[in-house]
């Protein structure tokens, strides 16, 4: 049998449908060898690697709002930072704790944004709460996270938003990539605030760098993508759609998928 990887990708509200696409795989008895996820991905992608089933993720989240996750930060302007993570880390410690990578079940890495050097940064070593954050952390909104020798990490996304490459380097045989975000070019309205606007800023970038970096599909052996329609990546509502919309693409490739590791 060969081994499967799993490249959860970026997507804020929109990647509570990993968690529907993981629950699917697990009744299908599909189990991934490597996963690797950006952002949302990351929390996933690591909680799954920790040993918490998708039907307690589900339970974590589907509730949640903003003011759960993250508060504004004092002194935002030289914090190079809006709001901080402080709520989002202790929600994440309390479901995996103050593990190491080397404590997962199963073997995760997660990728950031280095602001210094403008490339991608894979962790895989070290406090798995802090590289989740790091890999999560949208620059402008979120003050940027330092490990280790990189004082300046934020969002993975930025560059490398389902990051295919670095699970086949780990090992995977078959790669499924699961990208929450699509296509974010489309017409939206923008509200005139700082935020809004960076965002938005954000979103476009991101789509058009996806876009050009082919080189994600190219190592991807499936490109899978959930229908959420106009769903607001940066809204917490919504949260149980996202997760049966992820769910019902699972259940949908998981044939597929079982198909692809015994060729």
């Amino acid at each position: 049998m060969k081994k499967l990887g799993l490249a959860l990708g970026s997507g804020g509200s929109r990647g509570v449908a990993h968690v529907g696409f993981l629950q699917a795989l697990d009744e299908a008895g599909i189990k991934p060898e490597f996963v690797t996820g950006c952002s949302m991905g990351s929390i996933v992608g690591a909680c799954y690697c920790a040993g918490i089933s998708p039907a307690r993720m589900r339970e974590a989240v589907v509730d949640l709002k903003l003011t759960d996750i993250a508060s504004l930060n004092p002194g935002a302007f030289h914090k190079n930072g809006l709001m901080k993570m402080t709520k989002a880390r202790k929600l994440i410690v309390d479901l995996i704790g103050e593990r190491t990578f080397d404590e997962l079940e199963i073997p995760f890495a997660c990728v950031a944004t280095d602001l210094i050097r403008g490339c991608v940064v894979l962790l895989d070593q070290g406090n798995v709460a802090d590289a989740i954050i790091a890999s999560s952390s949208i620059p402008g909104v979120f003050t940027p996270a330092s490990i280790g020798e990189y004082p300046m990490l934020v969002d993975g996304g930025i560059l490398e938003r389902v990051p295919t490459r670095e699970v086949k380097n780990m090992g995977a045989d078959v790669v499924v990539a699961v990208d929450v975000l699509g296509n974010l070019m489309m017409e939206k309205q923008v509200k005139g605030n700082l935020i809004d606007t960076l965002l938005r800023c954000i979103d476009i970038m991101d789509t058009r760098a996806t876009q050009r970096k082919r080189v994600m599909r190219r190592d991807a052996d499936l490109w899978l993508q959930p229908k959420l329609g106009s769903m607001d990546q940066y809204s917490v509502k919504n949260l149980q759609f996202a997760y049966e919309r992820g769910y019902r693409l699972g259940v949908s490739k998981a044939e597929s998928i079982a198909m692809l590791l015994r060729d």
